[in-house]
């Protein structure tokens, strides 16, 4: 069994990420700028946006931070986007979801400017990838097939299972495996009789958001095996895996923390360098 490492591979892409923007700074270029916005005070995402704001800043990448309280209206947080929209020293733009639930997620991610949006959330970034014509991808999907990839993993005519069906993760997941040859099945907390999609995986991707939803006797042996969730039991960081039951079967598997986290947020890092050279 090998740990798919991401965080060793995140640390590889920061550093060519860095790189890149060093050698615009040489050149007498303006730096990429990625803009958060974060409304309210969530614990997990203000450390999210810390570690985002931490990743420009040891990269090169030029982080504006618009921090809003938790009652912002919406008319104002559009009115903030609108302006980011029309800074052209503004490549990215990430509005950290979720909102508080006055504000309409829907709405204000259309709102973000299709060449801005660097989480690849609005119908335009969605449809692109749909019909396999390139421009953003999600962090989390492409995180995971530039892991795939390192490791040297075909996807192509793989029995591919997704367990999760979010705009996020389960959808784009979903259609990045298929664009790259394999056989998907997504399934959800609502499949009846999970566990006969599962044991079928050559790659298994989990991301429902449900703690220790996969046991070991749901996964073939030799499968590669991907855990998008980050969720609690008993006061510990854990994934939708049972990590040990299912690594004793896996040929492949990725830890939690440590595995897609660190991929998700460098992939955001090459987005915002994408949008900056496309302009």
């Amino acid at each position: 069994m090998t740990i798919l490492d991401g965080k060793a591979l995140a640390a590889k892409i920061k550093e060519q990420t860095a790189k890149t923007t060093a050698e615009l700074a040489s050149q007498g270029k303006r730096q990429p700028c990625l803009a958060v916005v974060l409304v309210g005070e969530d614990p997990a995402s203000q450390i999210y946006v810390r570690n985002k704001h931490n990743d420009c800043v040891t990269t090169g990448i030029k982080s504006l931070m618009h921090t809003l309280p938790a009652d912002t209206k919406q008319e104002d947080l559009l009115s903030l986007i609108d302006s980011l929209n029309a800074d052209d020293g503004v490549d990215g733009i990430l509005v950290q979801l979720p909102l508080p639930k006055h504000l309409d997620e829907k709405t204000v991610t259309e709102r973000i400017s299709a060449s801005k949006d660097v989480d690849a959330f609005s119908a335009y970034n969605v449809g692109k990838i749909t019909l396999g014509r390139g421009g953003f991808k999600p962090c989390t999907p492409a995180g995971i097939m530039r892991l795939l990839e390192e490791y040297n993993i075909e996807i192509a005519g793989k029995e591919c299972v997704v367990v999760g069906r979010s705009n996020i993760v389960g959808k784009p997941m979903a259609l990045l495996l298929l664009a790259a040859g394999g056989t998907v099945t997504v399934c959800h907390t609502k499949t009846a009789d999970l566990a006969y999609h599962t044991r079928r995986a050559d790659i298994l991707i989990a991301a429902a958001g449900r703690a220790d939803l996969i046991k070991g006797d749901m996964v073939k042996e030799g499968a590669v095996i991907v855990d998008v969730g980050m969720n609690r039991k008993d006061g510990k960081l854990c994934g939708d895996v049972n990590f040990e039951e299912c690594a004793a079967k896996a040929s492949y598997i990725t830890p939690v923390p440590g595995g897609v986290g660190p991929m998700t947020r460098a992939m955001l890092l090459e987005n915002t360098l994408t949008a900056y050279t496309n302009k």
